[in-house]
């Protein structure tokens, strides 16, 4: 049955299902969000740099320092890496020498028990100890001995707890952010749909280059690759989206009539 209603006065005819048409607590509630998770986005890449950007021994995040967290340094051990790394000042450069050069002759007990343990409890034990938590102990030589080994980087053990929580984690961010940007009006189709869609393609090949690179280092350019391109969809979205909440409409004065749910530009 059609029906032939008159307009009323308070009806917004030029406003339609879109991120510029948006009530202000609609606004407020998307921001808030996008807000929250950008400043996220940015801890995550500075825990990134301080993790593994000391993995070769220098400040900044580099090609080498990918290698050596997922493939290792299968030169050294990763007792070496960590003292020459993030460990570089927890002790004098002597005692560190020490026990790199212990490392390097083979970790013997009895040279342990010597000259290394009392180092050892001068400087490391008081973080490394039995109620360290996630730290290992390395208050006996057993345990100290096991990372005095060659450095394979991270364990299949680790990728397999970092992997699932990334996937479920780092999807259900997306998705959000993806949803909020679906309502933008005016953007061409194949950015919209290459900006809410390539995320999830960069997600899972970042995820699987992280496995790859534990077999071979070559694969540790895919890394690099898919973390840009999961920042730079982020940064697509979120910019766009916040553009046309709080400046195509309140400052620029625009209306649009779009709705966003039954056309994608």
């Amino acid at each position: 049955m059609e029906t032939n209603a008159t307009p009323q006065p308070h009806d917004h005819p030029l406003k339609g299902l879109n991120l510029v048409s948006f009530s202000t607590s609609i606004k407020l509630l998307f921001s808030g969000y996008l807000t929250t998770v950008g400043v996220g986005y940015l801890i995550a890449l500075t825990q990134i740099l301080f993790t593994h950007g000391m993995a070769d021994g220098k400040f900044g995040l580099s090609f080498d320092d990918i290698v050596y967290s997922y493939y290792g340094d299968r030169t050294s051990s990763s007792l070496e890496g960590k003292l020459n790394g993030s460990m570089h000042d927890k002790a004098p450069d002597e005692d560190r020498f020490r026990i790199i050069q212990w490392v390097r002759d083979g970790a013997d007990e009895k040279e342990y028990t010597i000259y290394i343990k009392p180092i050892i409890d001068d400087h490391c034990v008081m973080c490394h100890n039995a109620n360290a938590g996630s730290l290992p102990d390395f208050s006996n030589y057993a345990n100290l001995a096991k990372y005095a080994s060659t450095n394979t980087g991270a364990t299949f053990e680790a990728l397999v707890r970092v992997s699932h929580i990334h996937i479920f984690g780092i999807s259900f961010i997306f998705m959000f952010v993806g949803l909020i940007f679906s309502f933008s009006t005016g953007v061409p189709k194949q950015y919209k749909y290459a900006a809410i869609s390539m995320p999830y393609v960069f997600l899972l090949v970042d995820i699987a280059s992280w496995w790859l690179t534990k077999l071979s280092p070559h694969f540790a350019i895919f890394i690099v690759l898919a973390g840009t391109g999961m920042a730079m969809s982020f940064a697509y979205m979120w910019c766009v989206s916040m553009y046309q909440m709080w400046i195509v409409g309140p400052v620029l004065h625009q209306e649009d009539a779009r709705n966003a749910l039954l056309r994608d530009d």
